[in-house]
């Protein structure tokens, strides 16, 4: 999958302006104001009306939400309405919420329960079975770990990662955490001011950077965040 050109602009001024390729997981990488969460919601036909996009892709599927891309977000105790019960949640037959939950690791008990009952794991776990109800082509993640303690950011990460080898959707992770990217994905690429500084296999950004930039991303590793439990 190829996105020949992704340009994002705004009264004129242009915002964001990327080509990259997907061949299977790909971390976008950058500072908060990168365009990482413009590009995020290019794709995911989210853009404001006031800015205009212009966007050529060459993939064996259609992107549509809910069908062929599902989206997993940032802070899973925002995704949901905390005043009804996680199964009226879950646009999907009773028995495959029970499969998808078996597939995340859930017991299905848990569908019953309203969100705040749950830990910030199994609710971000509740999220990813939600967007694998579609059988998706593509997964967008947006900081899917950032909201969660160090224990549940690995075992999010490897749960994906053994989803998408088992249902063999593409992966697009953005991300600001260099260490969550080189956990992920197979290649990485670093933007900046909604323009692509390098990419490459995730082992060359991480050993061999090119540009001052990444050089900076890989040395201060993002480590200020918050965790839930």
């Amino acid at each position: 999958m190829k996105i020949d050109r992704l340009h994002i602009s705004y009264q004129g001024q242009s915002l964001v302006d990327i080509s990259f390729e997907l061949k299977n997981s790909l971390a976008l990488v950058g500072q908060s104001g990168s365009g990482k969460s413009l590009t995020l919601k290019a794709l995911l036909g989210m853009l404001p009306e006031s800015m205009h996009l212009e966007l050529e892709i060459d993939a064996p599927f259609e992107l549509i939400r809910g069908k062929s891309l599902a989206f997993v977000p940032q802070n899973p105790f925002t995704a949901l309405s905390p005043l009804t019960k996680i199964s009226k949640q879950f646009f999907a037959p009773k028995e495959k919420m029970k499969t998808l939950f078996k597939q995340v690791g859930l017991d299905f008990s848990l569908s019953e329960r309203f969100p705040s009952e749950l830990s910030g794991g199994q609710l971000q776990r509740v999220i990813i079975a939600m967007a694998l109800s579609s059988d998706p082509k593509l997964m967008l993640l947006d900081e899917p770990t950032t909201a969660l303690d160090p224990h549940n950011r690995e075992v999010v990460i490897e749960l994906l990662k053994r989803l998408q080898k088992t249902m063999g959707f593409k992966i697009l992770f953005v991300t600001h955490d260099m260490k969550s990217a080189e956990a992920m994905c197979e290649e990485i690429c670093v933007i900046k001011n909604g323009r692509v500084v390098e990419s490459a296999e995730t082992s060359v950004i991480l050993n061999q950077p090119q540009a001052e930039y990444t050089r900076v991303l890989i040395a201060s590793n993002f480590l200020n965040r918050e965790y839930r439990v």
